[in-house]
């Protein structure tokens, strides 16, 4: 393989590590913000249950109007804080998906880039290989007819 061309394909090589990397601590930062999007929202989840089931131990007692209402209204907003953390937690396990899929074909781009080198590696060596053996078989022609010249 000629020199410029390995340094081309050493250069892309280098590159396409560089961006496999990158994409690696993307999909890292991604998946930790998922993760902290699923635990945020399983943690408002578990409080509205934790908030219906007080208010319906409390509503088993005598209470008011106004405090039915004060429930209500929380009870809603808390819904759609709830409702609210499961879309963004949606949207974080899918930018972590897209993230993985990029990390998976930067992976691919630096697998195909490493056979490329290695196969263009392994012509050049079965080049050198044949010229090697042709100048050994011209060189021992060249001494078998000095030895019959001679001869």
């Amino acid at each position: 393989m000629s020199a410029p061309a390995n340094d081309t394909l050493g250069l892309l090589l280098e590159r396409a590590e560089g961006e496999r990397d990158a994409a690696a601590q993307a999909l890292h930062a991604a998946s930790a913000q998922a993760q902290a999007a699923r635990a945020q929202h399983g943690e408002l989840a578990g409080y509205r249950q934790d908030y219906q089931q007080r208010w319906t131990q409390s509503f088993a007692q005598a209470t008011t109007m106004s405090i039915v209402g004060c429930y209500r209204s929380f009870g809603q907003r808390l819904d759609q804080a709830v409702d609210t953390q499961g879309h963004v937690a949606q949207h974080a396990d899918q930018r972590e998906g897209r993230a993985r899929e990029a990390l998976c074909q930067a992976e691919l781009r630096v697998a195909s880039l490493r056979q490329l080198i290695a196969r263009r590696q392994a012509e050049a060596d079965k080049l050198a290989q044949r010229r090697e053996q042709r100048a050994s078989d011209e060189f021992a022609a060249r001494a078998h007819l000095r030895r019959t010249a001679h001869a």
